[in-house]
Parts: C-alpha cells; sequence; structure tokens
C-alpha cells in the first residue's frame, strides 16, 4: 500500500462521494420511496414487501456474479474513475424513472425495474469508489477517511431528508410541508409526488456533489500494455478465488461479512417499509426517523473511525453486531398494541418513541459497522489481492448471499402474512456473522501465504 498522502482536497472530494451517493440509500432504499412503494404502488404492504424483497435478491445476485469480474478488469487496467462514471450514468437513468411510481399501479413492474438499475449502478460505484481509498493515505490513517467519509455521507442524508420534509412533503395529514408551506413545484400528495420526487432528487445530488471527486482524488495511473485486461482480469480473479483458503483469515473475513452484511441491508431495505406497515407512518414520519438516524449515522460513523483508529476495526464491527441484534429484537417485539410484548395503553405514543430510539441506534452503529467492514478489508487483503479486485470480492462477499435476507423476508411475509415474523431472520444472520468473526484475524501474521506467490 501506498505511503503517499493526497491532497487534502483530493481526500474531502473523495469523502464527498459518500454524501453524493447517500440520498439513494436514505430516500429511496430505506426511508420515503420503498415505504411509498410497499404501501401506495403495490396492491398492499405484505405483497409490495414481497415485491420489493425479491427485486433487491435478484439484482444482489447480479451484483454478486459481475462486482470481481469487473474489479479484476478494472485493476488490469488501471483507473477507477471511468468505472465509477459508467455506473453512475446507470443510476441515474434509474433514478429518474422512478419519477413514474404512481398510485395504485396495476403492474408496477417497469418500477421494479428502474429500481433495479439504479441499485445495480449505485452497488458498482461504491466497488471502485471503495478501491481508491488505500491510495489517499498510510494505512494507519485510512480508518479516520473511511469513518470520516461514511460520516459526511450521513450528513447529506440528514441534509436531504430536511429538504424533502420542508418544502416536498406534507406534515402528517397537513395539507403543508413542515414549513407551513404548501409543497414546492405544486407537488400533489394524492398522487404520491412527494415520495416520487426523491428519484430524480436522488440522480441530481449525485450529479452535483461527484464533481469534486472527478475532478481533484486522484486515481490509479493507466496500465501500460492494459490490451486484453478483459482476459487478464477474469484469469486474475479466477486464480485469486482458487487461492483465497492459503489465506485463510482474509477468506473467513469475506464469509462472515457476506452475513452480517446481508442482515444490515435487510434492516435497511425493510426497516421503513416495516414502520409504515406496523404503525401506519406517513412520508412525514419515516422523514422524521430518517433525519434522526442519518444524524446519529453520522456521529456513529465519525466516532467509530476514530474508534477504528484507537482499537483497530475489528472490535467496533463486533461491539455494533451486538447492539444491532438487541435492536432488532426491540423493534420486532413493538407495535400499537405492545412493546417488547407488554401491553400499552390504546392510542399511546410509546411505540413510536421507542422506534425512534431504535432508529437512532440503527443509524449509529451501521455507520460504525461499514466503516470499520471496508476498512477491515484493506487490513484483510493489502499485500495479498489488487485492491480493485479485493473490493470486487468484498462486493461478492456482500452480495453473493444478499438474496438470503430478502428471500428469507419475502417467503415469511408471505408465508404467515405478517411483517414482524417477516424480518424476524435477519436476527439470526447477525448472530451467525458475530460467531463467524472469531476465526478473522488482525495481525500483520495473520495469512503467511501470499495469494499471488
Amino acid at each position: 500500500m501506498t505511503t503517499d498522502r493526497a491532497s487534502r482536497r483530493g481526500i474531502f472530494g473523495w469523502m464527498l462521494f459518500d454524501w453524493a451517493n447517500q440520498p439513494f440509500h436514505t430516500l429511496i432504499i430505506t426511508f420515503i420511496f420503498a415505504p411509498y412503494f410497499a404501501a401506495s404502488v403495490a396492491s398492499d404492504p405484505v405483497t409490495g414487501q414481497a415485491m420489493w424483497a425479491n427485486t433487491a435478491k435478484w439484482t444482489g445476485l447480479c451484483v454478486a456474479i459481475l462486482a470481481p469480474i469487473l474489479g479484476a478488469i478494472a485493476d488490469q487496467s488501471g483507473p477507477r474513475k471511468p468505472w465509477i462514471f459508467a455506473m453512475s450514468c446507470l443510476f441515474v437513468i434509474g433514478a429518474f424513472g422512478l419519477w413514474g411510481a404512481v398510485p395504485g399501479m396495476e403492474n408496477p413492474t417497469s418500477v421494479l425495474l428502474l429500481f433495479a438499475l439504479a441499485y445495480f449502478g449505485a452497488e458498482f460505484m461504491m466497488v471502485f469508489y471503495n478501491a481508491m481509498l488505500p491510495g489517499l493515505a498510510p494505512k494507519e490513517e485510512i480508518g479516520r477517511i473511511s469513518g470520516s467519509g461514511w460520516a459526511l455521507g450521513y450528513v447529506g442524508g440528514v441534509l436531504v431528508l430536511l429538504i424533502v420534509l420542508l418544502f416536498l412533503a406534507p406534515a402528517g395529514d397537513k395539507p403543508t410541508t413542515l414549513l407551513g408551506i404548501s409543497p414546492i413545484f405544486g407537488l400533489d400528495a394524492s398522487a404520491g409526488e412527494p415520495a416520487r420526487i426523491t428519484g430524480p432528487l436522488s440522480a441530481i445530488w449525485l450529479i452535483i456533489f461527484a464533481i469534486p471527486m472527478f475532478l481533484f482524488t486522484p486515481d490509479a495511473p493507466r496500465v501500460k500494455n492494459a490490451g486484453g485486461a478483459i482476459g487478464k482480469g477474469l484469469r486474475g480473479v479466477t486464480r485469486t478465488l482458487k487461492n483465497l483458503p492459503k489465506t485463510p483469515s482474509l477468506m473467513m473475513y469475506l464469509i462472515a461479512s457476506m452475513v452480517y452484511r446481508d442482515a444490515l441491508a435487510g434492516v435497511f431495505i425493510f426497516g421503513g417499509i416495516y414502520a409504515a406497515g406496523v404503525l401506519d407512518w406517513q412520508t412525514f414520519d419515516l422523514g422524521i426517523f430518517g433525519i434522526i438516524a442519518a444524524i446519529a449515522g453520522a456521529l456513529g460513523a465519525w466516532l467509530g473511525g476514530r474508534a477504528d483508529e484507537k482499537f483497530g476495526p475489528r472490535p467496533v464491527i463486533v461491539v455494533s453486531i451486538l447492539i444491532l441484534i438487541a435492536v432488532c429484537i426491540t423493534v420486532l417485539t413493538t407495535n400499537r398494541a405492545s412493546v417488547l410484548f407488554m401491553p400499552i395503553a390504546e392510542g399511546s405514543g410509546l411505540p413510536d418513541i421507542v422506534f425512534y430510539v431504535c432508529g437512532a441506534l440503527i443509524g449509529a452503529t451501521g455507520g460504525a459497522l461499514q466503516a470499520a467492514s471496508r476498512t477491515l478489508l484493506v487490513h484483510q487483503a493489502d499485500g495479498k489481492v489488487p485492491m480493485t479486485e479485493a473490493f470486487g470480492l468484498y462486493a461478492l462477499s456482500g452480495k453473493a448471499t444478499a438474496f438470503i435476507a430478502p428471500t428469507l423476508i419475502a417467503y415469511f411475509t408471505l408465508k404467515t402474512g405478517d411483517q414482524a415474523l417477516g424480518i424476524a431472520p435477519v436476527i439470526g444472520l447477525f448472530a451467525l456473522g458475530l460467531v463467524l468473526l472469531y476465526w478473522v484475524k488482525t495481525t500483520p501474521e495473520a495469512d503467511h501465504v501470499q495469494s499471488r506467490s
């Protein structure tokens, strides 16, 4: 790994890409569009949750298959920015198209396909973007940079949610926004337009705030004799996969992260859908929920980056998973009639308070977990696997079983007709990931055999 340090604006440009990419995850996947789709576009919330789960499943499977291959090809050709640009174009097309998701669509397949295109682009942007991290600073500093970048992304999520609540979405049952004004652009809440606008808004946000990364962040140099990059890349990723058993700690980390990141994705994708179905939250309520989670996420990622720098990424991951397990149990045992199985008075606001607190904890621990996870990948792969290829494998490990959480959620939701029982499998996935981390070593001597020997 390089011991050089990029310029301050180069590092900030890289971190700002987290900010640029965040609205897709905040507005579309978690808090606004996905719950809107399940509650208003699909025929009913249970069917909508299952349809969204199946789309996420198949898209995740495509990412899992292609990520290590494209990562290896990128390593053979050199620069990552052209790949980021290409995937950004796919994302922008898909995100803009979500405006067409009108309520009560007889066949919402076209909306799901556009979501899949945006999801595909967003995931691959991050493969190549993450691979630029080791080139920004010495290894001992990348945990702080990673955490700060993730924190900046959450701040962007807070800001974009505030824009939605202040200017675009009616507050509760009122015809006006939180500012007391009618939604700008003449958005019609009865036509779902405050939720539908989040697609174009996410696309425009990316276009604007990705510019500094493209202008100022250093990229890998173009490889001489890059001809045949596809064939070389395919051979390289095949060789790496065959040699993974020679690097047992890296292999076990990829498996462990595959499981717990799948669980975390399940929480992010279906948390808002669950709240909308169980507590009957509308766009405004979900926006407040998202702001609380995003503020906590920014603080959690920032503190997690500092803890990562002091204690290493593995302890940050373990503590985060333990908290997430406790939060999931709390959320899934809370509804309008009871909290943690204890009956409450009719009309009580306690379930809302519990969900807000749990949202804050999910944001804080999720931010710290994801920032520390990409840092630990750098530590595990350094000197063993080319970095873009490593992040391709990281995407593979994050998506190879990405169909499991959505599939389990879709199956149990439809089988039981109960949203809580449908989402319960994520607890088991978190627990399994925690157990597998026991075999992940963090000392320099963890893997003696190089995968490229």
